[in-house]
């Protein structure tokens, strides 16, 4: 997969594998969080050294009471639980008889409402702000969803469940937020938290997902090159302004099809520097190369992830003859987990890192970037659903002649079938300084 510099070098298929250390990702309930009854569980299990890989997980609520045990490599339950504090544990067995887990203390109140564990009320916090919430009703059917307003009448964020862990990405000032759930009997209860954003030097672009400047590029195996018209071999195109399925009633839509196999779709949006869609051409050369830290936060949906070979988010920068392209892919296919771009030797590397979004859900994904002073790509983090892995992997720029900007993509990899599938992007932010 292959992309001209043009058009932001990237991407082979080609994977090395590299050992990573086990573990159980917990991303609800928080250790040390107040929680109401049934509680959330959700957490994946990490990487193993077991070649048959994991074969289940389970929940201990207390030690020597297992309470739940599903096969697979995830869980994502509710469990009745009374009053009380509970030192709950999370377990993954393998197929080799190992196994690893995680701690997650909680109490439970007996009340029911909004119990929020972060960000603590009247907190300074820094951007993107990190919510992790849950709630319990009297409703017999139970909690329906729950909801981030950051100032009145502003929803910035919803998710179904009794349950939310998200981050928001909100500008310097005093914020007089609200968390609130609606249950399935026609109620609601709120929690206020006041938070104060820190200014700090980094600038954003919002909603770039609903901005002009996009651009969508056909790859045709078996060797990517671009093409603007592909034929019948791979096809594609993007709704902007989608109401439904939304966060913030302006989600885009991304679509892939054709009929060879493995072909793919890359859309990429200049934002600094040469065909700026943002006002910001830096025809001197002065803007671009200053920048060295870079956050890429969005939202994704798709009712059909799996006929997606991986999807891909990238930021590339180009200056003075220099090129570095991070790019990440969630490899569906290939592992289900993180693979990162080696800009210098054209190939995907492996993480270790699970990548196993929820189908029919808004999947939260932050990744943060640097470029070293010394010019190198350094791939800092990966948070998906409010689970954080560390890299820090660093790689080479490469020559990249007459180019001045920072660019933005997204991809779309079809599959062995090439069956056609959608991806629903919406409050997608870049970060940088």
């Amino acid at each position: 997969m292959y992309k001209s510099v043009l058009l932001i070098v990237c991407l082979s298929l080609l994977c090395l594998s590299r050992p990573a250390a086990a573990g159980v990702n917990v991303s609800a309930p928080s250790t040390g969080a107040t929680v109401g009854s049934p509680v959330h569980f959700a957490a994946s299990a990490g990487s193993t050294s077991c070649s048959k890989g994991v074969a289940s997980m389970g929940i201990y609520t207390e030690p020597g009471v297992l309470a739940y045990v599903a096969n697979g490599t995830s869980i994502n339950t509710d469990l009745p639980l009374s009053a009380g504090t509970y030192d709950s544990v999370i377990e993954q067995w393998d197929y080799c008889g190992g196994a690893a887990t995680k701690s997650v203390r909680i109490t439970v109140s007996e009340k029911s409402g909004v119990f929020v564990s972060s960000p603590a009320n009247n907190s300074t916090v820094g951007s993107p702000v990190n919510f992790k919430a849950t709630a319990s009703s009297t409703c017999s059917k139970g909690v329906a969803s729950m909801g981030i307003y950051t100032s009145p009448n502003q929803r910035a964020y919803v998710t179904g469940g009794s349950s939310l862990n998200t981050s928001l990405s909100l500008s310097a000032g005093t914020y007089n937020t609200v968390v609130e759930e609606w249950d399935n009997c026609g109620g609601a209860t709120v929690t206020p938290v006041k938070i104060t954003v820190n200014g700090g030097s980094g600038k954003s672009f919002s909603s770039i997902q609903a901005s002009n400047g996009w651009t969508g590029y056909g790859e045709l195996a078996p060797k990517y090159d671009i093409c603007t018209n592909c034929g019948s071999g791979v096809t594609w195109s993007m709704k902007q302004g989608m109401s439904s399925p939304s966060l913030s009633g302006k989600a885009a839509q991304f679509n892939i099809g054709g009929n060879t196999p493995y072909s793919d779709v890359l859309w990429n949006n200049h934002l600094i520097g040469d065909g700026s869609s943002q006002g910001l051409p830096d025809t001197d050369h002065t803007l671009v190369k200053t920048l060295h830290n870079f956050t890429y936060d969005v939202y994704f949906y798709g009712t059909n992830l799996n006929l997606a070979e991986n999807l891909e988010f990238d930021i590339a920068q180009f200056f003075d003859n220099l090129g570095l392209t991070f790019g990440t892919q969630c490899q569906i296919v290939n592992g289900q987990q993180w693979g990162i771009w080696d800009n210098v030797n054209s190939k995907w590397v492996p993480t270790g890192i699970p990548c196993q979004p929820v189908e029919k859900s808004w999947n939260h994904l932050t990744i943060q970037f640097e470029r070293t002073s010394s010019n190198d790509l350094k791939y800092v983090s990966i948070t998906l659903n409010g689970v954080t892995h560390t890299l820090n992997d660093t790689y080479g720029p490469i020559s990249a002649p007459g180019w001045n900007g920072l660019v933005v993509n997204f991809q779309l990899d079809g599959n062995y079938k090439q069956a056609p599938y959608s991806v629903y992007l919406d409050n997608l932010s870049i970060t940088y300084n």
